[in-house]
């Protein structure tokens, strides 16, 4: 393999910070939103005291150490300190119910955990436990109440000379990922170094980064895109990151984007759909005359080219790269950014692949729908295409396809064929390479003349109408059947809600819904027709990338 890059001395994660902290010991490198960040060098000093903690105390190449957190500084100095010397490293998603990360811990067999101090109370609550030790995440010290005295006593008799730090391999595992999809099993995923440092290195071959890039982390460092895309890939440049310790609701963002400035960011698809529909589009359609001016295509590029200078203006005015991945983005969206000359990448690709499989270049003439082309040294085929549409299972093959699923081989045996990686996504790849994804192989509907139905799609349409927030289409008693969660805020201010009796509210909801039912009933084949729409007056339950969790509503 032969990537651009000087002074690496092989594919792991100690040659991609030692060669980073040589290269840009002075430049910024971590802070949180309002601070003043700490330097490359700040951060080696930080990952060497952490790892003479964990050595003294037992911690060796191979051992699993937990990492349980919101974002901050300290979570980047916590992965780097532990797959430094060979640890794996285990990163724990936030929002996982207690219960779920009590599992983690023990499946994993984590001997350490690092822990904020938000989350300290879930790992108190924690029955049974084999930890060794607790490390306080907001400070890197290791907090007594949770110490195990008597393996500490122990592992003091035996230790008569400090041993010398291992150091990892390529192919060693450097991450232990459990992910919570939409179809409920939550399987740990091993990285290995290889996996990790190949895919933050391909990166060149989509967008230029440099030192002066200024990054800002709005997802969970634990999911697979953050960790690499927000993290590895601006370490390896040299670039800085930050981050903010609050939700990120719109005020927040704002006042995020005001301060940071940032150029680079990565979001899931639903943060920029929600931009769009709440803030640029009333904007644009406030009026009849806009209305009739934004529905001529030649307007209407001009309308959004104009939005979209704006739009940038909000981010801070130096945004030139926004990396959107983890779902599919809605084609209206798209268009949207496209016609802005919004400076956006799709990226594609799963935790199994650390996670990048394929993107757009920035800059390049997109290709609406697609996830771009693959990334230097992947490979892609279609499994069993339909003779007419070309479409079927993605198979890769690509330095950083997973070791395997943690403690169970037949899993890792069924997503496996004569080494391809078997995505579980269908889709089809043109004469140009571009690759286009019609939906999950597990979500597929199967209508009564055997037609394919990819609910992604028309969930999609839905999703455009305003008042949407979000659709879930399913077939229910051999009906084709759409669950849709409505803006409730918005529906007050148009059906004047306080003043209206609830009776009469819930009619024009009703209304409105048959209404949507049959506008989208023309926009889709003759087989995808829906014959009801249901309110859905809960919120969907979401995985950590903001993608419904399909099991639990559908059968």
């Amino acid at each position: 393999m032969n990537y651009p890059y000087e002074n690496l001395e092989n594919f792991t994660l100690k040659a991609l910070i030692d060669r980073s902290v040589a290269l840009y010991p002075n430049e910024p490198a971590l802070a949180k939103v309002g601070q003043d960040p700490m330097t490359y060098d700040d951060l080696r000093q930080k990952v060497q005291d952490t790892i003479i903690i964990l050595h003294d105390n037992g911690i060796q190449k191979g051992d699993k150490v937990a990492l349980l957190s919101e974002n901050m500084p300290n979570w980047g100095v916590a992965y780097l300190a532990v797959t430094y010397f060979g640890g794996v490293i285990v990163p724990i998603l936030p929002d996982f119910h207690k219960s779920d990360v009590h599992h983690i811990i023990q499946h994993s067999e984590a001997k350490v955990i690092f822990v904020s101090e938000k989350h300290l109370a879930t790992v108190e609550e924690l029955e049974d436990s084999r930890l060794h030790f607790v490390m306080h995440l907001d400070t890197l010290e290791m907090i007594d109440s949770l110490t195990n005295n008597s393996y500490i006593r122990r592992l003091k008799q035996k230790i008569t000379s400090a041993k010398e730090l291992e150091v990892p391999e390529e192919d060693d595992m450097a991450a232990l990922l459990y992910t919570s999809g939409t179809t409920g099993n939550s399987k740990g995923v091993m990285l290995s170094h290889k996996n990790l440092t190949t895919n933050a290195l391909s990166t060149y071959s989509k967008i230029d980064i440099t030192s002066d890039d200024v990054f800002l982390s709005i997802l969970p460092l634990a999911h697979t895109l953050e960790c690499t895309v927000g993290l590895l890939v601006p370490l390896l440049h040299g670039s800085s990151i930050y981050y903010i310790d609050k939700a990120p609701t719109p005020s927040v963002l704002l006042k995020a984007f005001s301060a940071v400035k940032p150029t680079m960011m990565v979001s899931v698809p639903l943060i920029i759909e929600k931009i769009y529909k709440n803030k640029v589009l009333p904007n644009l359609t406030g009026s009849f005359f806009m209305r009739i001016a934004y529905s001529i295509p030649f307007l209407r590029k001009k309308l959004n080219k104009i939005a979209g200078k704006k739009l940038i203006e909000t981010f801070g005015g130096r945004l030139r790269f926004f990396g959107i991945g983890g779902a599919g983005i809605s084609p209206y969206v798209e268009e949207f950014l496209k016609e802005a000359e919004f400076p956006y990448i799709i990226g594609y690709g799963l935790t199994e692949t650390a996670p990048l499989l394929a993107g757009t270049v920035l800059g390049s003439e997109i290709k609406l729908k697609s996830t771009g082309t693959a990334f230097p040294y992947v490979e892609v085929k279609v499994k069993d295409p339909d003779p007419e549409t070309g479409a079927g299972e993605l198979l890769f093959k690509s330095p950083s396809v997973m070791l395997g699923y943690y403690k169970d081989e037949k899993q890792t045996e069924e997503v496996m064929e004569d080494g391809w990686f078997m995505s579980g996504d269908l889709g089809y790849v043109d004469d140009d390479g571009y690759i286009f994804i019609s939906g999950r192989s597990k979500n597929v509907i199967i209508g009564s003349g055997g037609e394919n139905i990819f609910p992604e799609q028309i969930e999609a349409t839905i999703n455009q109408h305003e008042a949407v927030v979000d659709s879930l289409v399913m077939m229910q008693a051999d009906r084709l059947i759409a669950k849709v969660h409505l803006d409730y805020e918005l529906l007050d201010k148009i059906f004047k809600g306080d003043n209206a009796p609830e009776s009469e509210v819930k009619e024009k909801i009703a209304e409105l819904l048959e209404e949507m039912r049959k506008d989208v009933n023309t926009k889709v084949a003759s087989y995808c027709k829906m014959v009801k729409f249901v309110e859905q007056i809960e919120p969907f339950i979401k995985t950590p990338t903001k993608k419904i969790k399909r099991f639990l509503y559908v059968d």
